[in-house]
């Protein structure tokens, strides 16, 4: 059964079955940020996540159901971190949406904007993509505003590429950034806290026993954002909510 949890400024947590009841919950968000912006006669602005449970979502997204109530030439679709790796690899996060769900509904390049990673240099990339940002908000001056970006949340309270002791969780002038992630030995590109904050709504993703604890540790535990980064997502102006499966809800302390 599907109950509500409201943590305060930790956000407004839903918790459903399993991961595919979530996913449905979070296209339900996409299709009203699409409404929102159609009802100020402007393109919506969404940040993607990597993960298991956005590939549940592009399954709703190719249905024809679904892609009756979208007109996606509407839509302006990023992702909140890449790996440094190239779109066709398996392990990337916009590689994955495009053959997920981009090409078959036949969303035009334009429409959707992966990380630079055919460029030279990571730093490189980043600055690209925070440019990328601004043309497509039409927003120079002060930081963009998205209307949804979607998280997800690893076993190590992680989030986008933001990891536990590195110097991102703190970024606050940069809206992107590459940076170097040691417990993986790996460069990664990620959106910023700076502008991550900024959204409309941003709408964390979380799933499977595995995540019990981590999430138990960042909703009631104490604020530690150095080994939480999770943590460091509190949206200034809009709204932080959790969409989780009851595997994942098992240690919440707080049930209603």
């Amino acid at each position: 059964m599907r109950r509500t949890i409201d943590y305060g400024e930790r956000g407004h947590v839903t918790v459903d079955r399993d991961v595919k009841a979530i996913a449905a919950l979070a296209v339900e968000d996409f299709a009203l940020a699409y409404l929102r912006a159609e009802g100020q006669r402007r393109p919506a602005l969404v940040a993607l996540s990597g993960g298991s449970t956005p590939k549940q979502m592009y399954e709703f997204f190719k249905h024809p159901l679904f892609k009756r109530r979208i007109v996606w030439d509407r839509m302006q679709l990023f992702w909140g971190d890449e790996r440094w790796v190239p779109i066709d690899h398996d392990e990337s996060n916009a590689g994955a949406a495009r053959r997920g769900f981009i090409d078959e509904i036949g969303l035009d390049e334009e429409h959707w904007h992966p990380w630079p990673t055919h460029l030279d240099d990571p730093n490189q990339a980043a600055t690209a993509y925070e440019t990328s940002i601004r043309i497509v908000a039409n927003e120079f001056d002060s930081t963009p505003v998205f209307d949804l970006v979607y998280l997800g949340m690893g076993d190590d309270g992680h989030t986008a590429s933001l990891f536990p002791g590195t110097e991102a969780v703190h970024e606050q002038e940069r809206l992107a950034i590459a940076h170097e992630v040691p417990k993986l030995d790996a460069t990664r590109l990620t959106m910023t806290p700076k502008v991550i904050n900024n959204a409309k709504e941003v709408l964390f993703l979380v799933a499977g026993a595995g995540k019990a604890e981590m999430l138990h540790r960042v909703l009631d535990g104490p604020v530690d954002v150095d080994s939480m980064p999770s943590q460091a997502i509190r949206p200034e102006n809009g709204r932080l909510r959790w969409f989780v499966d009851e595997a994942a809800a098992a240690r919440l302390e707080r049930k209603k």
